[in-house]
């Protein structure tokens, strides 16, 4: 477990934040989050629907998106919270039967390319000098070494393919960002319209409770932290 000093002990006043995925359940609630807290003189949203617009299957929106936001910056958080369980609302592959290449590539577009692509054009958005955090919601069920029950091939291939994109763009960041953190996020079990139909039995949490509980890791987050996987509580995942 990470030992998480006081919250916002790195949280500088009049921050920028980029929320990509803010029409979400999570990212609207960090939105939420965010333009409620003091320290932040600026929070952006982004999703399909926003101006500029962005869609992680599409890169040029995101180039287009970072530029056009280049002379608003820097920005302190870059949030990516995005991700299906299925591209077609369809349940997951329970076992090697189920697999379809469509749905796969599909899956890997929305959950691990896209995200990466994201890093690409907004990472440039950080400041050179002082704390700044990339961060992107992963899932435990992600992890190699955590994987016990099988299924869910799809889902799983993405969040795991996402964590290796995250931890090898937090080397090349901190080449010229020494002081950033990238980081992939496990927000645990939300009450969202993705887990909608796998709550049974589980904890869950609404997500204003999973957005404040990410952003109180985010906010204690130290260069040392990058590249690595964590729970809602700072607890490090295996990979």
């Amino acid at each position: 477990m990470v030992d998480l000093p006081a919250v916002g002990r790195r949280m500088e006043h009049n921050r920028k934040a980029i929320v990509i995925g803010a029409t979400g359940g999570i990212g609207g609630a960090f939105m939420a989050a965010l333009e409620a807290d003091e320290r932040f003189g600026k929070v952006v949203g982004l999703s399909r629907r926003s101006d500029p617009p962005v869609d992680l299957t599409d890169e040029d929106s995101l180039e287009a998106a970072a530029a056009a936001l280049k002379d608003d910056g820097p920005f302190g958080l870059i949030v990516i919270a995005t991700g299906v369980l299925t591209p077609d609302g369809g349940k997951p592959e329970k076992n090697l039967r189920h697999l379809d290449p469509a749905r796969l590539a599909s899956v890997m577009a929305i959950n691990a390319i896209g995200p990466a692509l994201a890093v690409k054009h907004f990472h440039r958005l950080l400041p050179r000098e002082g704390a700044s955090v990339i961060a992107a919601l992963s899932a435990r069920v992600g992890s190699i070494g955590d994987n016990g029950l099988g299924g869910w091939y799809g889902y799983r291939a993405s969040k795991a393919a996402l964590n290796q994109f995250l931890r090898t763009a937090a080397i090349e960041i901190a080449r010229k960002r020494p002081e950033a953190a990238v980081l992939a996020l496990h927000p645990g079990t939300v009450e969202t319209d993705l887990s909608a139909d796998f709550t049974a039995g589980r904890e869950t949490v609404r997500p204003p409770e999973a957005a404040a509980r990410l952003l109180d890791v985010i906010e204690s987050a130290t260069p040392a932290m990058s590249g690595g996987f964590y729970d809602y509580s700072g607890r490090e995942i295996p990979w």
